[in-house]
């Protein structure tokens, strides 16, 4: 059977529409390839600005210069792109850098730098200045930092490469290489000027890509997009320095840390007559303070309160304070020789009395001084951790309170010290205007979450009082009051026959009296288990490092079991 298919006929009018639109479409598929390859750019420019210009992050940072057939990077680049805390120091007219647990000083036109103390040959003259600028060699630079520095035929151009950093290898392919499809240009599109051109088979680094192009780097140093389909991947290589890191071992907390001052102003404690406190690990006697402009260091410390510590499993953190004078302060940290002299005989102290750790303890500086209790921190810590030692600190809140807060550069502090310990007090000092809390739980914590917004929870530790103020006003309204211990004021509560109760806006209990005779209000926000409790709490809630409490001379037997740092159900177990 024939099957009958009815094929109609097209109209010769709609056939030469057809034709029409398809010539239509021909024509501006052609017109489109002529534009794309009509309009590719013959523009060549410099992509490079200046003579031996230097590569970091796939980018030109600068420019080093040639003195005495070496190169010099300038000191700008480096703080900009390897190390923003590359120092100088006026005094001693030289750069200071602290890379690890190294610090290292290259005097000015000097030939030789030190590195810890030891006498180094540089062999040529290390810290220049040329036309107002600073500079630094390449070779001392390579030296001293992670990296991998390497010249660039042709072009003479600085590629710096950090250690671990990624390196994909790849490879020009297409034989028949055009000339326009060669070049190498500043944006991903025929359209966009060229700095360079490839070969074929012409090794490269791929450094990026967009839209259907890769960004490459010739062994020139030269970079710029060519087109996807003409490069093959190859391989990827980390980056590695060969340098060998040496790694200082100390002492690791298992536990939360609970440490407690002990205030040694003229002579330690007599061993026999510490308390027990429970759940205490770590003790920071106030042995050492800056004695004089020179960096002498007064010495307090007791070889006798030593032992005992040891002997009752103690860890010891020495503490260091500034005398807390802001003059005499910038006046011993000014100069690296005087910070090394510090910082020498803190570490030999540490050595003489077996401690653990130091406790740098710098208050009432003057705003501007901060970045130089910055660098003083910084040279520290290197020495400290060379030596195994813990390092922490002592800060305050954040808040403009001049000498007292503003000096503090807490982001870089935490960059390095090992614990950072705030002083969570006071919300009304000694000579408070009006009578309140040392440190009301609200207060503490709404300035709390402010400090973790740039401090690490792990590495934050809660600075907690156990002193209490008893506040005296008189019919004038003239304010005092005097700091008492945690049983002196369950004395005076005794004798006054004051009832403490309950004050929600403070979450601590409050008592107060009158006195008729003298005519006088008391009032006292007490330090009690009560409040004491509420603080480990807060440090566990916020999963803090522990608790540091000032001092251990204002607490009761009831303090320790207060703060402890453990989890109920834990406890139960």
């Amino acid at each position: 059977m024939k099957r009958q298919i009815d094929i109609k006929k097209v109209p010769k009018s709609k056939k030469k529409v057809l034709v029409a639109l398809l010539c239509a479409f021909l024509l501006a598929a052609a017109a489109f390839m002529f534009m794309i390859f009509s309009f590719s750019s013959n523009e060549k420019i410099e992509l490079f600005k200046g003579e031996n210009p230097i590569i970091i992050n796939g980018e030109q940072a600068g420019n080093a210069i040639h003195i005495d057939d070496s190169l010099y990077i300038p000191i700008a680049f480096i703080k900009e792109q390897l190390d923003d805390s590359i120092y100088y120091d006026e005094p001693t007219d030289s750069i200071i850098i602290v890379e690890g647990n190294n610090t290292i000083k290259i005097p000015f036109q000097s030939s030789s730098y030190i590195v810890d103390g030891e006498k180094k040959d540089a062999g040529l003259p290390g810290f220049i200045e040329k036309n107002g600028a600073s500079y630094l060699p390449v070779s001392l630079i390579e030296e001293i930092y992670d990296i991998k520095v390497t010249i660039m035929p042709k072009t003479e151009a600085i590629w710096i490469k950090r250690d671990g950093e990624s390196l994909i290898h790849g490879k020009i392919v297409n034989k028949d290489l055009k000339e326009e499809d060669a070049r190498l240009r500043i944006e991903s599109t025929h359209r966009s000027p060229y700095v360079s051109r490839v070969s074929s088979n012409e090794e490269v680094y791929i450094e990026g890509e967009a839209e259907g192009y890769y960004l490459i780097r010739k062994k020139s140093g030269e970079a710029g997009y060519i087109q996807q389909s003409l490069v093959k991947k190859l391989e990827t290589i980390e980056v590695d320095t060969g340098k060998e890191i040496k790694e200082v071992e100390r002492p690791i907390y298992d536990e939360p840390i609970h440490l407690t001052w002990e205030a040694v102003y003229t002579k330690n404690p007599k061993t026999s007559s510490m308390p027990d406190m429970p759940g205490v690990n770590i003790l920071s006697p106030t042995w050492f303070e800056l004695e004089n402009e020179k960096g002498k260091v007064k010495n307090l410390a007791s070889k006798e309160f030593a032992s005992w510590a040891s002997e009752e499993g103690y860890k010891l953190w020495g503490l260091f304070s500034n005398a807390f004078d802001p003059d005499l302060t910038h006046a011993a940290l000014q100069s690296f020789d005087t910070r090394k002299a510090i910082i020498d005989q803190l570490v030999s102290f540490s050595k003489q009395y077996k401690m653990e750790g130091i406790n740098i303890d710098i208050e009432n500086v003057n705003e501007e001084d901060g970045p130089l209790i910055t660098q003083f921190v910084r040279e520290a810590s290197a020495a400290f951790h060379q030596e195994g030692l813990i390092v922490s600190m002592d800060i305050t809140f954040i808040s403009s309170s001049g000498n007292w807060s503003a000096f503090y550069e807490r982001e870089k502090l935490a960059e390095i010290v090992d614990y950072l310990v705030v002083m969570a007090y006071d919300e009304h000092w000694a000579t408070s205007p009006v009578a309140g809390s040392v440190a009301s739980i609200p207060w503490v914590e709404n300035n709390l979450q402010q400090l973790l917004e740039i401090v690490p929870n792990e590495q934050l530790i809660l600075g907690v009082p156990l002193y209490t103020r008893i506040w005296e006003e008189n019919e004038a309204g003239e304010i005092s009051s005097k700091a008492v211990s945690m049983s002196k004021v369950k004395e005076w509560l005794e004798d006054k026959n004051a009832q403490p109760r309950y004050d929600a806006d403070t979450g601590q209990n409050y008592a107060e009296h009158y006195d008729e005779e003298e005519r006088k209000l008391y009032k006292v926000w007490l330090e009690d288990e009560l409040s004491l409790s509420k603080r480990a709490e807060l440090a566990m809630d916020y999963e803090l490092a522990g608790v540091a409490t000032w001092s251990r001379y204002f607490a009761d037997e009831t303090a320790w079991t207060a703060l402890k740092m453990e989890d109920e159900n834990e406890e139960k177990q």
